[in-house]
Parts: structure tokens; sequence; C-alpha cells
């Protein structure tokens, strides 16, 4: 456990059934959620996705396009989350030359009464499989991994920090 609190898993109601947490009576505060994954590639896509000459178009440039468009939808995509007017959602992208790995981190945040971090999480997931999608002509091999919250503020839980 990460802290002294009980623990409890919160999308089930008294009778274990599914149920949407009903945030009806919470307070609006400033929620930030920062979460990264990663993908893997043949020094081939990785070059390419690197200059911008994929066939395609710019990988980046519609992969950023695509996460933040994700952080939007996450309440069509998973059953239970709340649909959210997210104030900003952004991704950037870092490489790892000697990896040949992109690392995607995604930040949305929210002035509202519920977390963001599916969202983050979501919009790193979708960047990542539109890379993938934009260069699986050269490289089905591609590897996505390592999808993590690094951090999260704001509501009743507090803050939160990945270590290491």
């Amino acid at each position: 456990m990460e802290n002294d609190k009980k623990q409890t898993l919160t999308h089930f109601d008294a009778h274990g059934n599914a149920a949407m947490v009903d945030v009806g009576l919470k307070a609006e505060t400033r929620r930030v959620a920062e979460a990264a994954g990663r993908i893997s590639m043949s020094p081939a896509a990785y070059a390419l996705v690197q200059s911008g000459t994929v066939a395609k178009g710019d990988v980046l440039g519609i992969a950023r396009v695509a996460g933040v468009m994700a952080a939007k939808k996450v309440d069509e995509l998973i059953p239970l989350a709340h649909p959210l007017l997210i104030d900003k959602a952004g991704i950037d992208f870092i490489f790892h030359d000697e990896e040949c790995s992109i690392e995607i981190v995604a930040t949305v945040s929210i002035t509202g009464k519920t977390g963001v971090e599916m969202e983050a999480l979501t919009a790193v997931s979708v960047a990542a499989l539109t890379v993938y999608d934009m260069c699986k002509a050269v490289d089905k091999g591609m590897v996505i991994g390592d999808i993590r919250l690094l951090k999260k503020s704001g509501g009743k839980s507090g803050s939160y920090v990945r270590e290491g």
C-alpha cells in the first residue's frame, strides 16, 4: 500500500457492481496529470521519424494531434470515466538515439471535480499507436511500452510523484 489510508476500489458499489464515482459534491480544484510511455523501433524507422521523411507525413505532428484528441475522448473509451472539459492537453517527444526509441510525455490539466490521469495515460497510448501506424510499413516490430503516470496534483488525494 502506498500510504496508511484504507485502500478501496472506487468504481464498485457496496454490492460489488460497477459504478461511476459520484463527483457531484466534490469541490472544483486545479488538477494536472503527466504520463509517459515509449515506442522503440528499428534504426531505419527511427531515422525516418527524426528526419520527418516518412511517406505518410510528419509522424510526430500527427501523433501529437492524435494524443490531444484522445485525451478529449476518454469518456468514450473507458466505461466509467467522466466526460471532462479539459483546459489543456500537450504532448512532447524525447528522442533516445542509443535505443532508437521515442519517449512520449503527455500533460493534461483541468479545473474540475475529478482528475485527469486517465486522459494523460490515454493521450500517451494513442500517440504511441499513431507513431506505430505511420511507421509500420518500415518496421512492424516496434514495441510500445512503459506507459505510466509520472505525477498528478490536485483533488482530495493530493499530489503523487512516481519514484525513480
